[in-house]
């Protein structure tokens, strides 16, 4: 009983000294956050503490070989192939910009019902690309919380090396060169975010509702400003950043709103893209038919499946010389 509790007191000096640090570091580096800021519960922070889980599958070394200016982060589930396939054959394949190093990285977890023909199948396809990371936390939407902590980790822990890291959704059209060219005309920046900001959003309280966001969770009537999950760019120091600022913000599982907290928390406002004469939003979230020259004009565009999106990249490579 005595070793028990001895155990039990270590545990809770080594959570104690780490939560120290933490704060520490966070009130240090954090551009001007609150004083007053307190940690969330020990039991809250274990769910998107990167502590708690294990890479099944890593690219520890791929951004020291690379040394990446962008890295792109797309989160998709084991069944999902046909997507990495078709987007590592349009804007995820190699050289798509010339004399710039982008990396491209598909991020998993667990799915509910393990299968151990399509986790055979996943580590083939890891050994072959080498962009494949997998961590053992069940792989559902209201985990995408979860998935997007680990991703900001991996990249404080693995790739601090890069200027850019982008979180991207597998069905989106993504204009590389439009980006890369927009992020140079960018000064040299820190604690930058950018992509479709939604200034006026407050929380749903329908339970039917796919974005259900209860009062429990999360009782103030507005939500603070956050980027789309669709996709947005920022900074690589915001990566470590944002993963400190998870100390302090009680996991909910709507992931971009997640991302909007902990910005808050850092006192960091998103910057929204868009050009004028005529307006454009830059990271476009609505459905749009496919233009050659409408897409040239955008970073993103919403809601392909994979076989639209091989359909179109060929055409759009045109873009450049007709547009």
């Amino acid at each position: 009983m005595l070793k028990i509790l001895k155990c039990e007191l270590l545990k809770y000096l080594m959570f104690a000294s780490i939560t120290a640090v933490l704060i520490y570091l966070f009130l240090k580096e954090a551009p001007g956050p609150s004083k007053r800021l307190t940690p969330i519960r020990k039991e809250l922070y274990e769910v998107i503490s990167p502590s708690t889980y294990k890479h099944m599958l890593n690219q520890p070394e791929l951004c020291k070989v690379t040394q990446p200016f962008l890295v792109l982060m797309i989160p998709v589930t084991q069944e999902d192939r046909q997507s990495r396939l078709a987007i590592r054959g349009t804007w995820g394949q190699e050289n798509v910009v010339r004399h710039v190093n982008i990396a491209r990285l598909f991020f998993i977890g667990e799915p509910r019902e393990p299968n151990k023909s399509l986790q055979r199948d996943l580590l083939e396809e890891s050994r072959e690309y080498g962009d494949i990371i997998q961590m053992d936390f069940l792989d559902t939407y209201h985990n995408l919380t979860i998935k997007t902590m680990m991703m900001m980790n991996w990249l404080a822990t693995y790739c601090t090396s890069a200027r850019y890291a982008m979180k991207i959704d597998a069905d989106i059209f993504l204009n590389v060169p439009y980006l890369v060219e927009y992020l140079h005309s960018q000064a040299e920046k820190q604690d930058y975010i950018t992509g479709s900001v939604i200034t006026d959003a407050r929380p749903r309280r329908d339970i039917h509702s796919k974005w259900y966001l209860s009062e429990e969770l999360y009782p103030e009537n507005k939500l603070p400003p956050y980027v789309s999950g669709a996709g947005y760019v920022f900074s690589i120091d915001l990566a470590r950043k944002i993963a400190l600022a998870s100390r302090f913000v009680r996991p909910i599982p709507l992931e971009d709103v997640y991302v909007g907290l902990c910005l808050n928390v850092l006192n960091i406002r998103p910057i929204f893209s868009w050009t004028l004469l005529p307006y454009r939003n830059l990271f476009e979230i609505r459905r749009l038919e496919y233009d050659r020259c409408t897409f040239a004009k955008r970073i993103i565009v919403t809601g392909f499946r994979p076989s639209q999106l091989l359909n179109i990249w060929d055409d759009f490579q045109q873009a450049g010389f007709s547009c």
